[in-house]
């Protein structure tokens, strides 16, 4: 019998292993430089930098801190109470109370109502412009103009807030209770109390300074010339007319002898 010969076909495609059965995936090698991230270069400068807040031109200072407390159905509920003054010594004062459960909150409350409640006073040479007397509940104060160098005579309260506004001259007095909110409030409102007939009368007799006159660059300046000492011959002509006038009486006498 023949031997049939039989042949083999070999697949060219290699076989596909199931998947974890080889190691780990190999990625092609990176090209120099590095892997940067898709969205392009970012723009030169760096970071944007905040815009800064404007400096903030009023002074403030504490005019009273107290610790209140609210009865509750459930307890006592303890808060801190601030009375704050700011002003910006230029004419513009203002005052705030608030309350917070810290102390640094019910500042930041209490500054934030005095820039609201802001007044302006009319200041006239450094003083005010006339007396004022105010009555707010038990609150009495006593406010008059003081000449030029007097300086605040004011105590308490009213010498802050005075100091604050901008006023360098007055003469102040609490007449009433030392509360010194009321107080506070009360001096905010005579400063708010000025008539503005009175203001503008005290601004029309305020004297006006003449303007000190300017000489130009090219007017020579007169200097007057030190004064000459006399001459010698001068003074020997003086020394010899005051002999004469010493001998002349004795020659006279010596000859009537």
């Amino acid at each position: 019998m023949e031997d049939k010969k039989t042949t083999e076909v070999k697949d060219t495609k290699p076989a596909v292993a199931p998947q974890g059965a080889t190691g780990p995936k190999k990625f092609p090698p990176r090209k120099p430089g590095g892997f940067k991230k898709p969205g392009g270069f970012r723009k030169p400068g760096g970071r944007r930098r905040m815009p800064e807040k404007p400096k903030d031109d009023f002074d403030q200072k504490v005019l009273d801190l107290a610790r209140v407390t609210r009865v509750m159905a459930g307890g006592k509920r303890m808060k801190f109470r601030a009375t704050m003054v700011i002003g910006d010594k230029k004419g513009k004062v203002g005052i705030g109370v608030a309350k917070g459960a810290d102390v640094a909150a019910a500042i930041q409350k209490a500054v934030a109502k005095a820039r609201k409640a802001i007044i302006e006073v009319p200041i006239i040479e450094g003083t005010v412009p006339h007396e004022v007397r105010i009555n707010d509940h038990s609150a009495k104060i006593m406010m008059r103009p003081a000449r030029k160098g007097s300086g605040i005579k004011a105590g308490g309260v009213m010498r802050i807030v005075l100091e604050l506004a901008g006023i360098k001259d007055v003469v102040a007095k609490i007449l009433g209770t030392n509360n010194k909110v009321n107080n506070a409030k009360a001096t905010i409102k005579a400063l708010n109390s000025f008539v503005p007939q009175a203001v503008a009368a005290a601004k029309a007799s305020k004297p006006k300074v003449a303007p000190k006159a300017v000489t130009p660059k090219f007017v020579k300046k007169f200097i007057p010339k030190p004064q000459q000492a006399p001459k010698k011959e001068a003074l020997k002509a003086k020394e010899v007319k005051k002999e004469d006038k010493a001998k002349g009486p004795e020659g006279t006498r010596g000859e009537s002898k």
